[in-house]
């Protein structure tokens, strides 16, 4: 089992650059271009991103329409979202990086613009940045708040503890459960009904590390403090309850080691196929 969970340890939005500023302007052209092929739409896009002045706002708006509810409105949940994402640059340039990894990733999605507007992993992901971030303002209870409505709404429980970087695909989303304690590095892909969680009533550091890289397949149970090695690749309906050594693959129930992971980035390649070289 996998011990040592120092930050300075992980990759966490490690050196990850993107040009926020550009990424709007493209977004914007996307949303015009869709707004006249599909009038239908127009009203959405307008509200979200053709009557916005930022993709702070835009991200901000899209979130409240979703996440509105009787316990705390629109008009309420806005100026809040609009607050966080300007006093921390960095949820939105998080954002920027996962939607330019669902389009990289993703051959059904052909925009930057399609996550924002329909993919519910992506809205999940955004919103757990929120909670985490008033997580460590010792904002708990609001934090506790967006993950209720974040698994009412996408069907994707996460901690707002939970450490995950950048450039993370949550793939179809439904059903991923991330535990307090869980750290996702950058570049990770995910599949729906995938869980990282604890054992027992362990306290303390209970929940998986997951290294830049991985691939985690569909119905995937990660469980325990364990460690997913940079570049591994994790069969969909696995239970591993061990680490898993860097570009391994690993498959089945307990999980055990296959052979290589047949790509250096199985995360970005999305190749779930589990031939694979020698050890």
């Amino acid at each position: 089992m996998h011990q040592n969970s120092n930050s300075n340890n992980h990759k966490l939005c490690h050196a990850t650059t993107v040009d926020v500023p550009q990424s709007w302007i493209d977004i914007r052209k996307q949303a015009a271009d869709l707004a006249e092929s599909e009038p239908q739409l127009h009203p959405l896009l307008s509200d979200i991103i053709l009557d916005r002045q930022c993709l702070n706002t835009a991200l901000a708006a899209r979130l409240a329409r979703k996440l509105g509810r009787e316990d705390m409105g629109r008009d309420e949940l806005m100026p809040l979202l609009l607050e966080i994402f300007r006093a921390d640059e960095k949820i939105t340039a998080s954002a920027v990086a996962d939607m330019q990894a669902i389009v990289e990733r993703d051959p059904a999605c052909q925009t930057m613009l399609e996550p924002m507007l329909f993919f519910k992993g992506f809205l999940a992901i955004t919103t757990h940045r929120i909670a985490h971030y008033l997580w460590n303002k010792n904002r708990r209870p609001l934090a506790l708040y967006f993950q209720s409505i974040t698994s009412e709404v996408f069907s994707v429980d996460i901690h707002p503890a939970a450490r995950v970087g950048c450039g993370i695909l949550l793939d179809h989303a439904t059903s991923i459960v991330m535990g307090e304690t869980a750290i996702v590095e950058d570049n990770v892909s995910i599949l729906h009904e995938v869980t990282l969680g604890g054992t027992g009533k362990t306290e303390g550091d209970r929940h998986p590390i997951v290294r830049s890289g991985v691939l985690i397949g569909a119905g995937a149970k990660i469980l325990g403090r364990v460690e997913i090695g940079t570049g591994a690749k994790i069969g969909a309906g696995s239970v591993v309850l061990q680490d898993v050594p860097a570009h391994t693959t690993v498959a089945g129930v307990p999980a055990v080691i296959v052979g290589k992971a047949s790509e250096e980035n199985p995360a970005q390649e999305m190749n779930q196929n589990l031939a694979c070289g020698q050890i």
